[in-house]
């Protein structure tokens, strides 16, 4: 998902515009929506650096909501074909098995008694 830079000025625009519309000032507005007056300042003025999760409070607190549209549900954007979810995106092939690492180079793991020494 992208979100352009013209997005968000036009968002902070419709943000500060229901704002007024509401009579709310931006202390008033931080109050209700759990945000900071700087933090309502900054929206309406640079957007591109404001915190998401406190956007989120800011747009609910004023009794709105953000539809993002076009995303796959968490889980399916996780999993290929084959239903097993990959970490971090790596594949099956690239992921190495320590054990097998240790065998092909003849090391094994050796268990340490209380004192830090080999059994």
């Amino acid at each position: 998902m992208e979100i352009k830079a013209s997005f968000l000025n036009e968002l902070a625009k419709a943000l500060k515009a229901e704002r007024k519309r509401q009579k709310l000032s931006r202390e008033g507005a931080a109050s209700v929506c759990g945000v900071s007056a700087s933090f309502i300042r900054d929206v309406e003025f640079n957007p591109e650096n404001c915190s998401l999760g406190k956007l989120v409070r800011l747009i609910s607190g004023l009794g709105l909501g953000l539809n993002v549209t076009g995303l796959l549900p968490a889980e399916a954007s996780k999993k290929d074909g084959s239903g097993r979810q990959h970490d971090f995106g790596v594949s099956d092939d690239q992921i190495v098995n320590p054990k097998d690492i240790r065998q092909l180079h003849g090391l094994d793991v050796v268990p340490l008694n209380d004192q830090g020494d080999p059994s």
